[in-house]
């Protein structure tokens, strides 16, 4: 991977290979059918107040790490956009790509008018969580999650 500046550009269905490898290292196995997939549900939702998006960085002409999010809308608080992923290729985490990443985000999320984004992380991911705190994310709440498969 070569080196220079960090760009960030909206994902697209040709970078459906790395994102589903990237998505692997994350501990979250896709195939790239999948990031398909989703990248078509993310167009479906443009324009609505479900909105969506996908970002890579790129280095070096090569995608290196993306984030996904959308707009949640819930009955007892107030809008807010959601990291649903982020992750940035092993041997290159700590080279400032998941803050340009999370810098994106953010502004993607002004953008849809609402004043906070969330994440959630897994509680074994304790080099995430301080990433995440030492770029000015704040722990809110601690939960257990639940699902159900249907």
């Amino acid at each position: 991977m070569g080196t220079g500046e960090v760009a960030v550009r909206a994902m697209k269905v040709e970078d459906a290979v790395v994102v589903a490898e990237l998505s692997g290292q994350l501990g979250y196995p896709r195939t790239a059918d999948d990031v398909e997939r989703w990248l078509r549900s993310v167009e479906r939702a443009k324009g609505t107040e479900r909105a969506l998006c996908g970002l890579v960085a790129v280095l070096g002409g090569e995608v290196c790490g993306w984030v996904e999010l959308g707009v949640e809308r819930w009955l007892q608080e107030e809008p807010f956009a959601y990291i649903g992923g982020l992750v940035v290729r092993d041997g290159l985490r700590g080279k400032h790509i998941g803050q340009t990443l999370c810098e994106a985000a953010e502004e993607w999320a002004r953008g849809q008018g609402v004043a906070w984004i969330r994440l959630t992380s897994r509680s074994t991911r304790l080099d995430a969580h301080r990433f995440y705190l030492r770029d000015g994310y704040e722990r809110v709440k601690t939960s257990e999650v639940f699902a159900k498969r249907l």
